[in-house]
């Protein structure tokens, strides 16, 4: 399995914790520091030179797609329903044409090094099918509640824990068959994948923040100008 280098970021979502900031506009187009969240996701991506950047929609697909228009990106339409994270990437597959791609969120704000390269310098497909970059809870700003994971010495990971999934990953393209459903979360593969040892996660170094909620915004530009 060859390294990552495509990279499929998840914008088709409805954007509902964002209330009236995504009631004429999908999420990935409100602006954080000035420039769309879905700007600040395609410069992490391109900076990696990636051979394909696919981005689906559904939500208020124009908008988003009238934005990117011209754009060295390809678009993946989810037109009579929402398929979910799984089932996003799974009708996208045609268009990345890889083996293993790298899945990032548009909604979360980082401060330190590109996700995805830290990403890149940690994936080693022999012994993993999904790598996850994870963030302490303590170093995950706008975090409600506890993490997501835990790991053990290898990387594994286990749910529960104070690992935090930053929404920024690797995965094997093969493991979408392991899901018949046309619908459906990542969370289906994880859970596969958590039991036989082939789900992973590497710590980000630096600050993250999520962006799904109106307040997030304000705490991701306090936390990207400190």
């Amino acid at each position: 399995m060859t390294a990552p280098n495509v990279v499929m970021i998840f914008a088709a979502g409805f954007g509902t914790r964002m209330g009236a900031l995504t009631a004429d506009k999908p999420k990935p187009m409100i602006d954080l520091c000035g420039r769309p969240l879905i700007d600040h996701a395609l410069t992490l991506a391109h900076a990696l030179n990636p051979e394909r950047v696919v981005i689906n929609t559904h939500y208020k697909a124009e908008v988003l797609e009238r934005h990117l228009e011209g754009r060295d990106v390809l678009i993946s339409h989810e037109d009579k329903e929402i398929l979910d994270t799984g089932g996003g990437l799974k009708l996208a597959r045609a268009l990345l044409d890889a083996s293993v791609s790298y899945t990032l969120n548009p909604d979360v704000a980082w401060r330190g090094p590109n996700p995805l390269s830290v990403l890149h310098d940690a994936w080693r497909p022999a012994d993993m099918d999904a790598l996850l970059l994870c963030v302490p809870t303590a170093r995950a700003v706008g975090r409600l509640g506890s993490g997501d994971f835990s790991t053990d010495s290898r990387g594994c990971i286990q749910r529960g824990g104070d690992m935090v999934y930053t929404g920024a990953q690797v995965i094997s393209l093969d493991t979408l068959d392991r899901v018949s459903e046309s619908a459906f979360s990542l969370n289906a593969i994880w859970d596969q994948l958590i039991p036989e040892g082939r789900a992973t996660a590497v710590e980000y170094p630096g600050l993250w923040c999520d962006v799904g909620r109106p307040e997030g915004l304000k705490l991701a530009e306090e936390m990207i100008a400190e």
